[in-house]
């Protein structure tokens, strides 16, 4: 896990639960008719969470040392669980708004998270498996 990431994981979805209480949301949700900015705000999530989760890859000076050693299936396990920590924090956030005055859950909301989360999730994958197969093919060389 790396630290930094963490944290700001953490902050991040304070900042997500807070904001749900605040009145700044309802003012402005008429910039915002249909939800949309449901889907970056829970991409902007996934990347924190992926890089929390998914090791760096760190290069060292004898190719066959462990610190090169890719291992496909761990790593895409920590890319699901990145994708469903994120989708759990959504629900919770949908949940805690069926709670505040003003504010009301919706499964469309869920629907629209649900949709960066997997946008995100799909794009860092396979950037990481092409950085994967080149290092794979450049230590095969």
């Amino acid at each position: 896990m790396r630290i930094f990431f963490s944290i700001l994981s953490i902050a991040y979805i304070g900042g997500i639960f807070i904001l749900a209480d605040s009145p700044m949301v309802s003012d402005f949700a008429r910039f915002n008719p249909y939800s949309l900015l449901h889907i970056p705000v829970y991409g902007i999530l996934t990347v924190f969470l992926v890089f929390s989760f998914v090791p760096i890859r760190r290069r060292s000076i004898n190719p066959i040392s462990p610190t090169n050693s890719i291992n496909p299936t761990n790593s895409t396990n920590r890319f699901l669980v990145a994708g469903f920590v994120a989708l759990a924090i959504a629900i919770a956030d949908e949940i805690h708004q069926a709670y505040v005055p003003g504010r009301d859950s919706s499964a469309t909301d869920v629907l629209l998270d649900t949709l960066g989360i997997s946008l995100v999730v799909f794009i860092i994958f396979r950037r990481y498996k092409k950085t994967t197969q080149r290092r794979k093919n450049a230590m095969a060389q």
